[in-house]
């Protein structure tokens, strides 16, 4: 199941990917849950499931505005320098323990709405990941049991304000201008994604490919990551970890390569979908 946060007619809601279109579940549930976190806090994606089977979309895909996935979690947990490749063009030295920074809402959007570089700055950079979405808390999780707490994967493009990021050895202020980096643009349930170690990710600016990995070459794998943050801090559903990027970036290139307005990125999953932003200016 593909399910998709939305506004539409200045309402917003959810519903299930059917085809080119979207079941609406928040109003054939009768407003019974507000959002998908409010379904997952319930832990009610069965319902969804029965609620979708067999009925056709009732809007288009293209009638919608694409909110990010999760559209207000309580916390978005990143991790930095999470694959060999990008720790050894940063020249980061390896460490014991995963890298990890904090998002704000507000500093995302969803898919097709446009990623803001900031007035402050011109390295805005792409980084293509996964992110895995919470389905079930709970504190002082086992690894052996991580992949039972993962509710569904969507794509995510962490957009770095580098000079920001840089300005002392903290990543929260390059992380976290608001609408610099996008998620979406739907999340796949667990059940139908399969090994999500499988998948490829790809990151394309403008159509050409700059990041290019598969989920297995993570350092830290999700069941590690899951059992790592839930050791400080108790993970609630909907909350988000975004799991990492790999070698490519914009700002370890020679010359470096920022996004800028009028550009276009894409993160690409298989067996989830495309995230398309374009670039504009704040």
């Amino acid at each position: 199941m593909k399910l998709v946060s939305f506004r539409r007619n200045g309402k917003d809601g959810f519903g299930a990917v059917a085809g080119d279109g979207v079941v609406d579940l928040s109003a054939r549930l009768g407003g019974k849950y507000e959002d998908l976190r409010s379904v997952l806090k319930a832990g009610a994606l069965d319902e969804l499931r029965k609620a979708a089977a067999g009925h056709k979309a009732d809007v288009a895909l293209s009638q919608i505005t694409f909110l990010p996935v999760i559209a207000n979690p309580k916390k978005i947990l990143c991790i930095g320098l999470n694959y060999h490749e990008h720790r050894e063009e940063t020249g980061r030295p390896t460490t014991a323990h995963p890298t990890i920074f904090v998002r704000f809402a507000e500093s995302q959007v969803g898919h097709g709405q446009p990623m803001l570089r900031p007035k402050e700055s011109e390295q805005l950079d792409y980084e293509g990941e996964l992110a895995a979405i919470i389905g079930k808390g709970g504190r002082h999780i086992p690894a052996a049991e991580a992949y039972e707490h993962v509710a569904g994967y969507s794509c995510y493009n962490d957009g770095s304000v580098r000079d920001w990021q840089r300005h002392t050895s903290q990543f929260t202020p390059g992380k976290n201008f608001v609408a610099s980096g996008g998620f979406g643009p739907w999340m796949v349930t667990t059940d139908e994604i399969g090994d999500v170690t499988k998948q490829t990710l790809v990151t394309r600016l403008n159509g050409q490919q700059m990041q290019r990995t598969t989920i297995d070459m993570m350092i830290f794998d999700i069941p590690a990551l899951i059992a790592y943050i839930s050791t400080f801090t108790p993970l609630k559903p909907g909350d988000v970890i975004v799991t990492g990027t790999p070698g490519g970036v914009g700002h370890a290139r020679k010359p470096q390569v920022f996004m800028k307005p009028g550009d276009v990125c894409e993160v690409e999953i298989s067996g989830i979908g495309t995230l398309r932003n374009p670039i504009a200016a704040a």
